[in-house]
């Protein structure tokens, strides 16, 4: 395969690394997303296998609620909140049909929409005692793409929610993109100003529509994506309440499960139109080129590996769960992300994050040196 711009940000190419993993995760994503080999590829089916018999991903799967009753999840980032771990099993590499305990808890989720159709959950809002089923769009929006992805596209519910997320757009401050909605039945609604986006579930929103057929997607999506970068763009300006640009937006807390350089980067990756063809434009390039660098200063280290900084509690047992030690998952979903930037690599490189101002005022340090 040709020479990837990527590599040359670190002293060495990781992917041998990661395919010599004990992670089976791991090995099938650097497989699948990093040598774009395909799913018929015996040494893929191979680690497909050794997935679905994997310790790891068994006591996740264990960990998945019943989603007719108050998960009493701490929020929407919460480790226990079932959309969250649903996406990480996606991101380790199950799909639809896998387990019956994900089929069971997808049927749970479509039987619960609205008659707008958005999705609900059953839960407490804001600071209720009250228990009830209800929606707002950090709900939906999850719930759509966990459908999308374990292969319920073909569901009309999912794909009412997809129209529905949609007709959500709105001529936000910044742009067209999603606000924070009014919780359904209790009318909470999440901090920040009434007519400012909601760089959550815009994110949410795109990731998941990238992720469905050209036919189903709004026209004016890629306006949304280039809305999505104003938040980092403005960030000496205006800073959405609670969403912060400095070190805690910069380094990937794992498993990766709101808002940060990650998840901005994983959603935004999937408009290319957004810094390159006719549509881009310089402004979208600068700044997805700086979000480019600082990822790979904040979160990697010279060799391309990435050890990790911050961690929920809970994944002590998995390498993205350690923070001494390198971690193969950790490194291979981040790689898979900047792949899909390797023209803007050479442009990255000329960032000096140092320079680069946060919302807090703070500042990054420098690309990692190369070595030999």
């Amino acid at each position: 395969m040709p020479a990837e711009q990527w590599v040359s940000l670190f002293t060495m190419d990781p992917r041998p690394w990661l395919l010599a993993s004990t992670e089976p995760y791991t090995r099938l994503l650097t497989m699948v997303d990093l040598y774009g080999r395909d799913f018929a590829d015996p040494e893929v089916v191979e680690a497909r296998q050794a997935l679905l018999s994997d310790s790891g991903i068994r006591d996740i799967l264990a960990r998945l609620p019943d989603w007719e009753v108050d998960n009493k999840i701490s929020g929407h980032n919460s480790p226990g909140y079932a959309p969250n771990l649903l996406n990480l099993l996606a991101d380790m590499g199950l799909q639809g049909g896998d387990d019956p305990r994900i089929e069971h808890l997808l049927d749970q989720m479509l039987a619960h929409q609205e008659s707008d159709d958005h999705f609900a959950a059953f839960g407490s809002t804001g600071r209720r005692a009250e228990v009830t089923w209800g929606s707002l769009l950090c709900d939906s929006h999850a719930i759509v793409e966990v459908l999308v992805r374990f292969g319920r596209l073909d569901d009309p519910r999912t794909q009412a929610g997809i129209r529905r997320i949609g007709a959500d757009i709105t001529a936000t401050a910044q742009g067209p993109a999603w606000l924070c909605i009014p919780h359904s039945t209790s009318g909470f609604r999440g901090p920040g100003r009434k007519a400012d986006l909601c760089p959550q579930v815009t994110l949410e929103a795109l990731r998941a529509l990238a992720r469905v057929p050209a036919e189903l997607q709004p026209p004016n999506l890629l306006q949304a994506a280039r809305t999505a970068l104003m938040p980092w763009k403005k960030r000496g300006e205006q800073k959405p309440y609670m969403f912060g640009h400095g070190k805690q937006f910069k380094t990937v807390k794992w498993p990766t499960f709101w808002y940060d350089i990650h998840m901005g980067l994983d959603a935004l990756g999937r408009y290319p139109a957004l810094w390159r063809g006719p549509a881009a434009c310089p402004e979208d390039r600068r700044a997805l080129a700086e979000l480019v660098a600082c990822m790979v200063a904040y979160n990697f280290s010279p060799d391309g590996t990435v050890i990790p900084r911050s961690c929920y509690q809970g994944f002590s047992q998995f390498s993205f769960g350690q923070k001494k030690t390198a971690s193969p998952f950790a490194t291979a979903r981040l790689l898979s992300v900047l792949r899909r930037f390797d023209d803007l690599v050479k442009e990255a490189e000329q960032v000096d994050v140092c320079e680069l101002s946060s919302s807090k005022g703070g500042s990054g340090k420098a690309m990692p040196p190369k070595q030999g």
